[in-house]
């Protein structure tokens, strides 16, 4: 009887020890970009490169997102006749090998070769806790000749474009079919409306009348995006705040926005032309997994950056603070942007020049946001964004 019940105490004190021992498991910071092309469709390098190069400069996540197409089946790439490409596919049978690389010649003698899948490609580069590609698809459409460009990330087949009778139709619809893919695999994916000022093809109407969407490129890294916008359309950062004041005014989910890259030039770079390590975002998850950086994002989880990093960044008791991870001899101004009901007009409520700051939120503001902005100069502008940003999501006031 005695041995029994020592037996059953020390049962107890190993269960109650290893249920105290077990570990929490906290919230990391990942980068990742969600808009890259490859010669898969209209970029100039091989995928392989391409994730060799985001893994090399400290990403976590990127999706490769070709135009209507995914990395599957058969493409064999002719290689231009150009020295830079020539060059470039040396150094690329150089680095991977015969045994990887599988090229022939045509009847003109022009180099082509075979591109790797993403279930090929991938496995040279995922990592557990370390590095994961997203299987991803830029849908490409348009409406009588404006081009209408929208993301799906973790997409488990090729999603065809839509169309429709109007931009917002055009829209809608893709949305429509994004929504429908996931429920047919059960598994997260999310869309989001690329740079709405490319070609000023989408306006502000158009984004404020769409349905269950939550994500849009507010700083997208191509020259010819026109994020900054002219005189006769606003910014893309503009265009965000008005699209959040009309949903909150009716009740649908804010509008998060992204910085990406939009990448396809490998091998120019400068102004003019759509460069990697432009833009991307910083996604606060428990896992590096698509369903945990999905769902984080789905939650309001990340910011967007073209180089200002974050040390800090939470929102507790209705005040939003942040902190940058301050570089030597830079400044930073920390301004607090948002609406008040019923003005219609988004405002700067404070600002700070400083690298930490904190702000409350009052029952009388519809949301509030932060941006930070650096006195570093971006390595590789586009526009006449000279410096480092970085944008927070939108919170709003709750009891």
């Amino acid at each position: 009887m005695n041995t029994l019940k020592i037996s059953i105490l020390a049962i107890f004190i190993i269960f109650f020890s290893c249920k105290k021992d077990k570990p929490i498991v906290e919230k990391q910071w990942y980068k990742g970009n969600l808009h890259t092309h490859s010669y898969w469709s209209d970029g100039d390098e091989f995928p392989e490169v391409i994730m060799d190069w985001y893994k090399s400069n400290g990403y976590q996540f990127v999706a490769l997102t070709d135009h209507n197409t995914l990395a599957e089946g058969e493409k064999w790439k002719t290689i231009s006749n150009d020295s830079i490409y020539q060059k470039a596919f040396k150094n690329y049978f150089n680095s991977y090998g015969d045994e990887w690389v599988t090229y022939r010649k045509d009847s003109l003698e022009n180099i082509q070769v075979r591109l790797k899948t993403y279930n090929e490609y991938r496995t040279k580069f995922e990592e557990p806790s370390e590095f994961l590609i997203l299987q991803s698809e830029e849908i490409t459409d348009g409406y009588n000749g404006k081009p209408i460009h929208i993301n799906a990330t973790n997409v488990k087949r090729k999603i065809e474009p839509q169309g429709g009778n109007s931009v917002l139709e055009v829209m809608q619809n893709n949305l429509n079919e994004v929504a429908k893919h996931k429920e047919e695999f059960g598994t997260p994916i999310i869309a989001h409306i690329n740079h709405p000022n490319f070609g000023y093809a989408i306006g502000l109407e158009d984004m404020i009348a769409l349905k269950n969407e939550q994500f849009f490129e507010v700083y997208n890294g191509h020259p010819a995006v026109n994020n900054s916008g002219n005189d006769a359309h606003i910014s893309t950062e503009l265009m965000w705040d008005y699209i959040n004041i009309a949903y909150i005014e009716n009740h649908k989910p804010l509008m998060y926005g992204l910085a990406t890259d939009d990448s396809h030039h490998y091998h120019r770079k400068g102004s003019k032309w759509s460069n990697a390590g432009r833009g991307w975002i910083m996604v606060q998850a428990d896992t590096l997994s698509p369903k945990s950086l999905i769902n984080a994002m789905e939650a309001g989880q990340f910011y967007a950056s073209t180089g200002v990093e974050l040390k800090e960044l939470t929102f507790n008791n209705n005040i939003l603070s942040v902190e940058v991870k301050a570089d030597k001899n830079i400044t930073y101004k920390i301004s607090f942007i948002g609406c008040k009901k019923e003005e219609g007009e988004p405002e700067e409520f404070a600002f700070f020049e400083s690298n930490k700051a904190s702000f409350k939120l009052t029952k009388d503001m519809l949301y509030v946001r932060c941006k930070i902005t650096s006195s570093k100069l971006h390595k590789n502008p586009v526009e006449d964004l000279l410096y480092e940003n970085a944008w927070t999501q939108p919170v709003t006031y709750s009891e």
